[in-house]
């Protein structure tokens, strides 16, 4: 199998897998909305002259991105499971295009979590200057390069039974140390330990939306050693698991 023709097989999967987007579109979508709706008349929330919807929306772009990046181990999980991946392997397939493959399916479920989520915010009355929509999409976009190495890589260390409450408590915890449902305070524990997960900076880069500045050197060096890792451990799973018998 080519590298062109097993990248569109992946994203014609994806597109094609109603449970998945149930699953994937569905729970951030309902829950925007469980949350948002009921206060969707609210234009000063916590005295801070933000509106509940536009607060909730970017809350929940930054997990529903997050958790979209990552169910790209479940698939691998799967696949490694029925033996798939070891189909791949006597083919032509390069490494490579097998990464790039997936990557690119995890960015297409995140996208249209976003899509979904905008379209949504802008239903409840989430009004924003064009290009702040422009600059909050294209910073979450580079901070999700570093979950999909993360997905890759426990997608091929854990099994299909251990990876879903794996990917559920990884997300939850990563999206409370990030802030995604209250603000971090601006000094002590979380603060300090947040500033260095990418999660803190997927927030903060939807914060755009919210009037919070884009981000700085620090911003950038956590998300890049965090790429930079996350992939080479990417890579070693993958090397591993293919070294089996």
């Amino acid at each position: 199998m080519n590298a062109l023709p097993y990248t569109r097989y992946e994203l014609l999967r994806t597109l094609r897998n109603r449970r998945f987007f149930v699953l994937s579109l569905g729970f951030p979508l309902v829950l925007y909305f469980l949350i948002a709706g009921p206060q969707r008349n609210e234009h000063n929330l916590g005295g801070t002259g933000i509106s509940a919807p536009l607060y909730f929306m970017v809350g929940m772009v930054a997990f529903g991105t997050m958790s979209s990046m990552l169910s790209c181990g479940a698939r691998i999980s799967a696949e490694r499971a029925v033996g798939w991946n070891r189909q791949l392997r006597i083919s032509p397939l390069s490494t490579r295009a097998y990464f790039r493959a997936k990557v690119l399916t995890a960015y297409l479920t995140a996208l249209l979590t976003m899509i979904v989520l905008y379209a949504s915010g802008m239903a409840l009355g989430v009004s924003m200057p064009a290009g702040d929509w422009v600059k909050m999409t294209l910073l979450i976009l580079v901070c999700l390069v570093p979950f999909a190495a993360l997905g890759v890589a426990i997608g091929h260390v854990l099994t299909p039974d251990s990876i879903g409450p794996a990917m559920g408590g990884g997300v939850a915890l990563l999206a409370f140390l990030g802030g995604t449902w209250f603000p971090i305070p601006s000094h002590g524990f979380l603060h300090d330990v947040g500033q260095l997960l990418p999660s803190y900076w997927l927030v903060q880069a939807s914060h755009i939306a919210l009037g919070a500045h884009p981000w700085g050197l620090k911003a950038w060096v956590v998300v890049v050693g965090w790429t930079l890792v996350l992939v080479a451990l990417a890579r070693r799973a993958y090397r591993r698991d293919t070294g089996r018998v």
